[in-house]
């Protein structure tokens, strides 16, 4: 089979975690990325521990499948390299995540850029976006959520919002919403020859991923509350604590699961309850589910569930979660080359193709560690290297 995206060629200049994760998943996908890294300034990324030898497991992951060249974007000649890359090179794709105004001010804006080459898209992943009175600020992940109106309406009424356990604004905003801007943007291109300028925001993404929810404020002015409905804690939807201190979800929403569920713990005399939009009935009646749950472990009541179509799963730890038979058949545990014919276990490709698939060559490696071979590529003479260096 071949890589869907081997056509892309991508300059990436992003760090820390959504645009290194979004080219990521373009890479694993064919695209040829090029990460352009600051020499004296390697990327935070690089630094998040576990270590494998010296390079943190985070960058091993985040520069999965691509290439790096080191360029001190302040010297003129490294301007010069850019240019020859957006060019002659074929890198017709860019990918930045600085505030705005940055790359401008280093004489690599996407006017600039798209000067050079027309065609060229150009894709900047910011917090705030490219306009608007917040266009500047700093923020991070928990800063968008929290200006999304996301977490007013997450977590308990007591205990208020709480961090979650993945960057959802960076990765479901940040980098998802730079990879489905490039495709469409270069669905585009093939059909008119044009290129654009992408702009993603993780704020706007964050809002955008809660448009069913705010439509009730936009429609009927209710706004939405903790526990207030019936898929962030107003009902019996929810996790409950087992006898060994492990947790079950119960996902039991329609009819059918739910009568099915009362009937596995031996409480059929629940189901009337669950239907009920009273509040005070829904929290006496997960009360009653909880008391039930904690009656027995979680591997009894896997037991019970293993053959029960009632949407009730185990909470699962990550190492549990990497031996679960769905995971491995899905090969999200894949093998990813790391050289001298070692290999180094990483999370794999969500995409499946029956045409195509994703491919891993190699793990992150060091800073500018490709950067002869790429000048070599432009047309620099082992000379012009050497007086680059």
């Amino acid at each position: 089979m071949t890589t869907p995206l081997s056509s892309l060629k991508i300059l990436d200049f992003s760090t820390l975690l959504p645009g290194p994760f979004g080219s990521m998943m373009l890479a694993d996908l064919g695209a040829d990325v090029l990460r352009v890294e600051a020499p004296g300034r390697p990327d935070m990324a690089r630094f998040i521990p576990p270590y494998d030898g010296d390079v943190s497991a985070w960058h091993r992951v985040l520069g999965r499948n691509k290439r790096s060249i080191a360029l001190d974007l302040k010297q003129p000649a490294a301007v010069e390299v850019v240019q020859r890359l957006v060019t002659t090179g074929g890198y017709d794709i860019v990918l930045e995540q600085f505030r705005p105004g940055v790359m401008d001010r280093l004489g690599l804006g996407y006017e600039t850029l798209s000067a050079w080459n027309p065609g060229l898209i150009y894709c900047a992943v910011t917090g705030y976006g490219q306009t608007g009175p917040y266009r500047s600020r700093a923020g991070h992940d928990n800063n968008y959520l929290a200006l999304s109106g996301l977490m007013s309406h997450s977590g308990w009424r007591e205990a208020g919002p709480s961090p979650l356990g993945a960057q959802i604004a960076d990765v479901g905003g940040g980098a998802f919403g730079a990879v489905v801007g490039i495709l469409t943007a270069v669905i585009h291109r093939q059909q008119t020859g044009e290129g654009q300028l992408v702009d993603i925001s993780m704020l706007d993404m964050s809002i955008f991923w809660q448009a069913h929810v705010i439509s009730g404020w936009l429609l009927a002015g209710e706004a939405p509350q903790r526990e207030g409905w019936a898929l962030n804690g107003g009902s019996f939807y929810d996790f409950y604590e087992t006898r060994d201190g492990r947790y079950l979800s119960v996902g039991s929403l329609e009819p059918k699961f739910w009568q099915g569920f009362c009937r596995a713990i031996e409480r059929p005399d629940l189901v009337e309850k669950g239907a009920s939009g009273d509040t005070a009935v829904q929290q006496t009646l997960k009360q009653e589910i909880r008391d039930a749950i904690a009656q027995k472990t979680l591997a009894e009541w896997q037991a019970i569930f293993a053959n029960l179509d009632v949407c009730v799963e185990p909470v699962l730890t990550v190492p549990e979660m990497t031996d679960h038979p769905q995971v491995q058949a899905r090969q999200m545990i894949v093998d990813v080359p790391k050289g001298e014919g070692e290999t180094q276990k990483q999370v794999g490709s969500p995409f499946k193709f029956s045409g195509t698939e994703a491919a891993y060559w190699r793990v992150g490696g060091d800073v500018g560690e490709d950067t002869a071979e790429v000048l070599k590529e432009l047309g620099y003479t082992a000379e012009e290297i050497m007086l680059l260096r």
